[in-house]
């Protein structure tokens, strides 16, 4: 198989640049929703997570595609259902600011991803990751195989490099 092609790209914003990708995922508003939001439905894409999902409150995420399944702390900066939201994850990698916004598009929805003041230096790395954890959502509302790993990480570290340049 191929390598998919990247499709991120760099935003100015008041804050730095944002890393911006777009999808248009196969379910309706509500069914894209779903999969962003409730612990089922992460899990099959990106991890599990327990806790309140209420704005404010923070939430345990066990990234279940990652070396060792971690654990992360989320907290829910703003949710504005079934439209809007946006989390804060800070590890041991640092802080991640992450927004999705979903618009409906006939009995598609269209999602625009956002990782807010993202870090020049590591966008080589981070890039390929989220490509895949958004092909993987697709494949997951379609009932699709995953997508592997491989297939994003390294071929498409230096696209996302000379991004940052």
């Amino acid at each position: 198989m191929n390598a998919p092609a990247p499709t991120g790209r760099l935003v100015p914003a008041a804050d730095g640049q944002d890393l911006v990708f777009a999808r248009t995922l196969p379910g309706s508003l509500e069914d894209s929703w779903a999969s962003i939001t409730e612990p089922e439905r992460t899990a099959r894409w990106i991890g599990a997570w327990e806790g309140e999902g209420a704005v404010g409150a923070t939430i345990r995420l066990r990234l279940g595609f990652e070396e060792e399944s971690p654990w992360a702390d989320v907290r829910i900066t703003e949710c504005d259902r079934p439209r809007r939201l946006r989390v804060l994850s800070i590890d041991e990698a640092g802080a991640w600011d992450v927004s999705m916004e979903l618009t409906p598009a006939g009995e598609r929805t269209e999602l625009r991803f956002t990782m807010h003041a993202v870090d020049a230096t590591t966008i080589g790395d981070v890039g390929p990751g989220w490509e895949w954890y958004l092909d993987q959502l697709i494949a997951s509302m379609s009932d699709a195989p995953l997508p592997p790993f491989e297939d994003y990480y390294p071929a498409q570290r230096e696209y996302f490099a000379a991004l940052a340049r």
